[in-house]
C-alpha cells in the first residue's frame, strides 16, 4: 500500500519544524500530555523545557516578545596576552625542533670572517638578524610620521593663537 503525499501545514505538529525555541503561543496552551506549561505553572523568570526537544529555553515576558541573546564575550587584555603567549610557545617549540633537527656543522664566512656552526643556529641567527633590520627601518618609519604629525598640530596651534589676537 503506497501513501499519498500531503501539503505542508505549519499548524499540524507532524509538520512543524522542530526549533530550540518554542513559538510563545506552544509555550502556553496545550495539554498537559503534551508537556506544555500554562502560565501558572511557571513564571516569566523560570525556565520550561521543550516538548519537543527537552531543551530548557527562558519564558519571554509577553508571548511577542523574543528571548534575548546570550552575552557576547569580552575580549580583555589578559585574554590577549594568553592567546600571544600561547602561539609564541608554539613556534618556539617548532624552532628548537627545527635547530635539533639540523645540527650538522657548516662553514660560515663574513666580512673576512670564518667558522663553523650548526646550520640550526646559522639559520636561526640569520633570521633574527633580518627581523631587526626589519625593526630598524619600520621605528625610523614610525618616527618620521610622529614628527610630521607633530609639526602638523605645531602649525595648527600656532595659527590658532594669530587668529586670537
Amino acid at each position: 500500500m503506497t501513501h499519498t503525499p500531503r501539503g505542508f501545514d505549519p499548524n499540524d505538529s507532524y509538520d512543524a519544524p522542530t526549533t530550540q525555541y518554542p513559538r510563545a503561543a506552544d509555550r502556553t496552551s496545550g495539554s498537559a500530555g503534551e508537556g506544555a506549561t500554562t502560565g501558572s505553572q511557571a513564571g516569566p523568570d523560570l525556565v520550561a523545557p521543550d516538548a519537543a526537544t527537552g531543551v530548557e529555553a527562558p519564558r519571554a515576558e509577553t508571548p511577542g516578545t523574543p528571548v534575548p541573546a546570550p552575552e557576547a564575550r569580552q575580549v580583555t587584555r589578559a585574554g590577549m596576552v594568553w592567546a600571544a603567549v600561547a602561539c609564541a610557545l608554539v613556534v618556539l617549540i617548532l624552532l628548537i625542533a627545527f635547530i635539533l633537527q639540523n645540527q650538522e656543522y657548516v662553514q660560515v664566512k663574513f666580512f673576512g670572517l670564518t667558522g663553523s656552526v650548526p646550520l640550526g643556529i646559522a639559520l636561526f641567527i640569520a633570521a633574527v638578524g633580518g627581523g631587526v633590520l626589519v625593526a630598524i627601518a619600520g621605528a625610523a618609519r614610525i618616527i618620521q610620521l610622529r614628527l610630521a604629525a607633530h609639526r602638523q598640530r605645531a602649525g595648527r596651534q600656532s595659527g590658532a593663537v594669530a587668529r586670537t589676537r
